[in-house]
């Protein structure tokens, strides 16, 4: 007969395990659930934000001739406040990548929409180029922040089936930002004047910035990775149709197994180090194409003896022609994968860049204005749609870092083109500002061919 003391318990009640709490793959079930209101609405809100972020930026293109103008100055005395604001840009790009993935993606685009808000109503007060110059450094921070920002939430809130698509029509809301400042700087430039420009369009994304403060979440991916909000993350399930166990554990597979390191040293272990830095020269080219539109295409036609509404609408159309690409391309990945869409479109930037060379300026201004409409598509088919790409190739856990070093790195780009862009059309005019946005999107296409993981073709089988 087995017997026990007084007070003991067999052993065998001791030693008995606990049940661990069933666990949930939060990849798994976002990627193979619906995609619900809930995650719809943040990637509307994400794109709002982008839409603003595009107006924003793209405002100063717009209103130099009349800054110059009023102050007395040269295109080459006004292109370190452009270079301000492509710095600050990049070092916003930078430092949103890393708080985003330490902090959260609802606090780094949040605080982006802010500062970039704030500081472009403040330009509207300046007096000279240093305050612009001082101003654009601190909205290129907020700017710079809010691109990598949004493009991770959306990325991390949408199924994969329809990820590429719903990132491009994030980011393809920069062009449509910069068309929106084009048709809205043509009505208030001549009846109110530059400083109204700004006014107007800090005060918008304030009231946006609100809006994200009060209905934006947070990442669930990023929740996932931080057990002490695990609760937060069930609620965040809840309200997405996912009701699951109070107790349920998570786990993010790509980003807790097949790579651990976090930060910049992370995308370049793990075999990402040639993808990074042929993503980094990507950016970097089709940055210097980008902004030397956005910053001195409308002054390179005023230049050229084009009056300022038809300069204007040069960098209107190759908006316009941005929005029309990146849709496009972002169709193209979805059903043959990334690698021919993105050459192709790089090939197509370099030649209509090319051909615009031969187009007489004065004979033939519908001709120019529709061939830059051309450029416009291809050139930001390409940068409209590298953000999925990035959103591919890294994991959770350096997803937002490798995105905003990416564009960091290109906003190096951006950066000389403020100061080359205003010395080649001084110096070489029309001709000399077509090549360089021609062999910038050349280049991006050599870097285009080395990146190893390319989004594949779909398979046939639902994601």
């Amino acid at each position: 007969m087995n017997t026990t003391s007084l007070g003991q318990r067999p052993v065998a009640a001791q030693v008995r395990p606990l049940p661990h709490p069933p666990s949930v793959d939060i990849g798994n079930l976002l990627d193979q659930g619906p995609f619900t209101p809930l995650q719809k609405m943040v990637v509307l809100l994400a794109a709002l934000s982008i839409v603003m972020d595009g107006f924003d930026g793209q405002l100063i293109g717009y209103a130099i001739p009349l800054m110059i103008q009023e102050w007395g100055i040269t295109r080459e005395a006004f292109a370190p406040a452009v270079a301000a604001g492509l710095i600050g840009m990049g070092i916003g790009s930078a430092c949103a990548g890393l708080l985003a993935d330490r902090f959260g993606r609802r606090v780094s685009l949040v605080t982006s929409v802010f500062v970039f808000a704030s500081a472009t109503c403040a330009i509207g007060l300046a007096s000279g180029v240093s305050t612009v110059a001082l101003l654009r450094f601190i909205a290129g921070l907020g700017i710079g922040g809010a691109l990598p920002s949004a493009a991770t939430m959306t990325a991390e809130f949408t199924p994969a089936r329809r990820r590429t698509l719903a990132i491009t029509l994030t980011i393809v809301c920069v062009p449509l930002g910069g068309m929106l400042a084009g048709v809205f700087a043509s009505h208030v430039l001549p009846a109110y004047g530059w400083r109204t420009l700004f006014f107007v369009g800090g005060a918008l994304p304030l009231v946006l910035g609100l809006v994200l403060l009060m209905a934006l979440p947070e990442s669930p991916r990023f929740l996932a990775r931080q057990p002490e909000r695990w609760g937060d993350l069930n609620a965040l399930l809840r309200r997405m149709g996912r009701p699951l166990a109070s107790k349920t554990g998570f786990t993010d597979t790509p980003g807790q197994t097949t790579h651990q390191r976090v930060g910049v040293g992370g995308l370049f272990s793990a075999g990402l180090g040639r993808d990074t830095l042929a993503i980094w020269v990507t950016f970097f080219m089709c940055l210097t194409a980008v902004y030397s539109a956005f910053s001195w295409l409308p002054t390179m036609l005023q230049a050229e003896g084009l009056p300022l509404s038809v300069a204007g609408g040069g960098l209107t159309a190759y908006n316009m022609g941005g929005v029309i690409g990146a849709l496009v391309c972002a169709v193209a990945m979805a059903r043959w994968g990334s690698f021919w869409p993105l050459l192709l479109c790089c090939a197509g930037g370099a030649a209509s860049a090319f051909a615009l060379m031969t187009v007489d300026i004065q004979q033939n201004t519908s001709l120019l204005i529709f061939g830059f409409g051309v450029h416009g598509l291809f050139v930001n088919a390409v940068q409209s749609t590298l953000y999925a790409l990035c959103a591919f190739i890294y994991p959770t856990s350096v997803r937002a870092t490798g995105t905003a070093s990416a564009l960091a790195f290109g906003r190096l780009g951006a950066i000389l083109s403020a100061f080359v862009g205003a010395a080649i059309i001084t110096q070489g005019g029309a001709h000399a500002y077509l090549a360089l946005l021609g062999t910038a999107m050349l280049l991006a296409l050599l870097a285009l061919k080395l990146v190893k993981r390319h989004i594949p073709a779909p398979t046939g089988e639902p994601s």
